[in-house]
């Protein structure tokens, strides 16, 4: 098997892993990992070779901007002070926790070193953390403050990262510098996230075809990363800005077809970048084996010791943080979303798993310093870190499902089916101010009138049925039983006509880009 056949393995694998996760209720990123680990030890897979400074530009970008539709700026203005707490302080604290002790346990390894190993394990993964998560029905705070910590984490993390390697390649460090260098990389990446933000907006206005303006959504987030890393700035940051720029104003609600497509389109590439990203973490066992190779007891040992660390550490940062949190939530009475129990902090220090981003950074250390010598300890950071990685990733996704249903941990179904009323009921009347309005300026038949008052009323019917209830229920009951009917019928009438037109395809003389095109008006018209 060659690197070209394994890059499929791993993309069958990744749409594989979906449904095989849902059946089992295992999330799919741990069940990509274990095939990866799989793969890695048999004789006829070749060892991944892949230069590790391409790993982040690769994956990154598409995984950030997949995760950034999930959400919206207000949730993380909404959650600074947790999201705060989370990704930068207690990625600050986790860094000098597992410095301070892997420079205690690994014989000889510089304080340096062990700061960069600290800051590559200390970000929990933003796609093992909301893939995981997503899949276990959690309380939409929960999910958010995850998804908050999990994108913003890897800013504070990359920059530290860099700059302890270059205290130990250079030999020199400077706190000042490390500080002025943070606030730099930040700066610099909010111009360029928000100048391609705003140049990729008026792009798309001038494309106006969907299946351009999707192919720009792809580009963007790589061009983000590049330009600001470039200009050394925080690649990550620039991703965030220009996906939440764009999330906030490059959404036409006119645009259906864009909507629709870029919905699928990102579904596809979420899916399939997740799944290669996570068969890759696996398929670095093979380095471990080999780093370990007649010093097991003693790495194993180091790797555990360093494992305990990341894990103490997150849960007595999170009962202290939460509290707080708590405290200033209830003096303020902000829209805050904190977690309410115990219960639902523990599943957030459960929910720390490391991935991608840690794997990438163990792999980019450099293999000398500046002045030729071999990078202290290389070997034993790699091992450990992996040995983290795989630790939390397996161990905590394989046992969080467990958790979760134990402790009783559930969404607010019925907070959100009120919250799905209610916008259904939004709708139907903005549709009906609209009717009014074109009522003033143009003379309706009234029947016609009539028949356009009740198509304002179905729109929220057909998003939420229940909606009939709150007003004139009696009297809608019937026709909402008409409509489920109607709609019944009117379904299968264009299943009929979508049958008919695809079989002209095959036709001698058919145009197949006119069929394809008269197709798709038709599946747009089923979603109606």
């Amino acid at each position: 098997m060659d690197q070209l056949a394994l890059l499929f393995v791993l993309l069958l694998g990744a749409l594989v892993s979906v449904p095989v996760g849902n059946r089992f209720g295992v999330p799919s990123p741990v069940l990509m990992t274990l095939f990866g680990g799989v793969l890695a030890v048999a004789d006829f897979v070749p060892n991944v070779d892949i230069p590790p400074d391409l790993i982040l530009p690769a994956l990154l970008p598409p995984l950030l901007y997949a995760a950034v539709r999930r959400t919206s700026w207000r949730q993380f203005t909404a959650n600074r002070r947790p999201i705060f707490l989370l990704a930068v302080a207690l990625v600050l604290v986790t860094m000098v926790c597992v410095a301070v002790v892997a420079h205690a346990v690994v014989p000889g390894l510089p304080i340096a070193a062990a700061l960069a190993l600290g800051a590559l394990i200390a970000p929990p993964d933003p796609v093992a953390a909301t893939a995981v998560a997503g899949q276990l029905g959690l309380p939409r705070r929960l999910v958010s403050i995850l998804e908050g910590e999990g994108l913003f984490n890897d800013v504070t993390a990359i920059v530290l990262y860099h700059v302890a390697i270059a205290a130990v390649v250079s030999g020199t460090f400077s706190p000042w510098r490390a500080g002025l260098e943070l606030v730099l990389s930040a700066v610099v990446a909010l111009v360029v996230g928000l100048a391609l933000g705003w140049g990729a907006n008026k792009l798309m206005d001038l494309l106006e075809d969907p299946t351009l303006q999707i192919g720009m959504t792809l580009l963007v987030p790589y061009a983000s990363y590049v330009l600001a890393e470039e200009l050394h700035g925080s690649g990550v940051l620039a991703v965030l800005t220009t996906a939440l720029f764009l999330a906030e104003y490059a959404t036409d609600a006119d645009n259906v077809m864009t909507r629709l497509a870029g919905h699928a389109f990102w579904d596809i590439i979420d899916t399939l970048v997740t799944g290669v990203a996570f068969g890759l973490i696996g398929l670095e066992l093979h380095n471990a084996i080999r780093t370990a190779s007649g010093r097991w007891g003693e790495m194993l040992g180091w790797a555990v010791a360093v494992v305990g660390v990341v894990v103490v550490v997150r849960l007595l940062w999170l009962l202290p943080a939460t509290w707080l949190t708590k405290r200033l939530h209830a003096r303020r009475d902000s829209e805050e979303d904190i977690p309410v129990s115990w219960r639902e902090t523990v599943v957030m220090w459960w929910s720390g798993m490391r991935g991608v981003a840690s794997v990438a950074l163990a792999l980019a250390i450099p293999l000398r310093t500046d002045d030729g010598s071999p990078f202290p300890d290389r070997d034993e950071i790699v091992f450990i870190a992996f040995g983290v990685i795989i630790a939390t990733l397996v161990l905590q996704g394989l046992t969080l499902p467990w958790l979760v249903r134990w402790l009783g941990v559930r969404a607010d179904s019925e907070r959100e089916k009120e919250f799905e009323k209610e916008l259904a009921v939004r709708a139907s009347k903005a549709a009906k101010r609209r009717l009014r309005e074109i009522e003033q300026v143009e003379e309706l038949p009234e029947d016609l009138s009539e028949q356009m008052l009740r198509r304002a009323f179905d729109i929220g019917i057909r998003i939420n049925p229940e909606m009939g209830e709150e007003e004139r229920r009696e009297a809608h009951q019937q026709r909402v039983r008409r409509l489920k009917r109607v709609r019944r019928i009117q379904q299968e009438m264009l299943s009929a006509a979508r049958h008919e037109v695809l079989a002209a395809r095959s036709e001698p003389g058919a145009d197949p880009e006119v069929v394809d095109r008269v197709l798709r008006h038709l599946d747009v018209r089923s979603l109606r």
